[in-house]
């Protein structure tokens, strides 16, 4: 009765289940691991966002790349700012996380000819997007800047393109190599991201800090994959009992017919037989009521 699943039908259906299950679980299992790294990461922020600040310079150095295990660290640098070789981001958000507008990247002197880039906080874009927008002033003379130690951004690790051709002093992405090149001067791997002093007026805005509490959806979606690859074959198991039985029904009932359409022939064929022999019986009354009146008439007339 199970014959049907060696119909064309069936063994694609089949095949496609089959199919689904391992890639179910794959995905399952790359929803679980997006889920590790981001506990892994709120892990290293809330450690890096509560170590002491320490030099920026005991953390990084011109042309380095910074190592994951010090994104974050809260780092101090003392220099004067080079306003001339500062640039704006493009096409980031603000608190809001609705807002678009720019980052200020200005470069900081340290005094020893190397410099550092420093993300001073979001400003408005303005209508204007051909030409340098109205950038508040860094501050003047020796400053001393606190804030969080950034990797430099890159397309693929941000997904940012960059764009070329845009206007003077606009840039895409937070680049130390990039910046030292339109600087003519050292720049230390990465930026700083600053979180002290306040600004006058909080313009620019300054970044805040990142969510290390949310852990996201991906538990959730691997424990779905899972779900739905175990539902397949309990699927496929429902489905194959159902048509079972509906062919099992489909049969009866074919039988019952086959049977009612017997009875019913046998039926209409006992009719046809019987008529005939009702005739012959007819036949010899009829005769003996002939014979009968013949007995009985009148003698025909004597001839004269």
């Amino acid at each position: 009765m199970y014959r049907f699943l060696l119909s064309r039908q069936w063994v694609i259906l089949t095949l496609v289940g089959l199919a689904l299950i391992p890639v179910m679980i794959k995905l399952g299992y790359w929803q679980f691991h997006r889920h590790e790294h981001k506990v892994a990461q709120n892990q290293l922020i809330a450690r890096s966002l509560a170590a002491d600040p320490v030099p920026v310079t005991s953390l990084t150095a011109p042309g380095r790349e910074l190592p994951r295990r010090d994104m974050w660290r809260t780092v101090s640098a003392t220099g004067t700012y080079d306003t001339a070789h500062e640039v704006v981001v493009r096409q980031r958000t603000a608190a809001d996380e609705q807002s678009i507008g720019y980052y200020v990247v200005t470069p900081l002197l340290l005094g020893n000819g190397e410099a550092v880039l420093v993300n001073r906080g979001w400003i408005s874009a303005g209508n204007d997007l051909t030409r340098f927008p109205d950038v508040p002033a860094a501050p003047r003379g020796k400053v001393t800047v606190t804030g969080r130690m950034m990797a430099d951004e890159t397309t693929a690790a941000s997904g940012i393109k960059d764009t070329k051709g845009l206007p003077a002093r606009q840039v895409m992405l937070i680049n130390s190599k990039e910046q030292a090149k339109r600087a003519g001067r050292p720049m230390l791997g990465g930026y700083i991201e600053q979180t002290g002093p306040e600004p006058s007026g909080n313009t620019p805005e300054l970044v805040p800090e990142p969510d290390h509490d949310s852990i996201g959806p991906h538990m959730a979606y691997a424990i779905q994959w899972w779900l739905f690859a175990a539902a397949v074959p309990v699927g496929w198991i429902v489905l194959v009992r159902r048509e079972r039985r509906d062919r099992v029904t489909a049969a009866a009932e074919q039988a019952g017919q086959t049977r009612e359409d017997e009875a019913a022939g046998a039926a209409r064929d006992g009719g046809r037989t019987a008529e005939p022999a009702g005739s012959r019986e007819a036949e010899p009354a009829g005769s003996g009521e002939t014979e009968a009146a013949g007995d009985h008439a009148a003698p025909a007339p004597a001839k004269p």
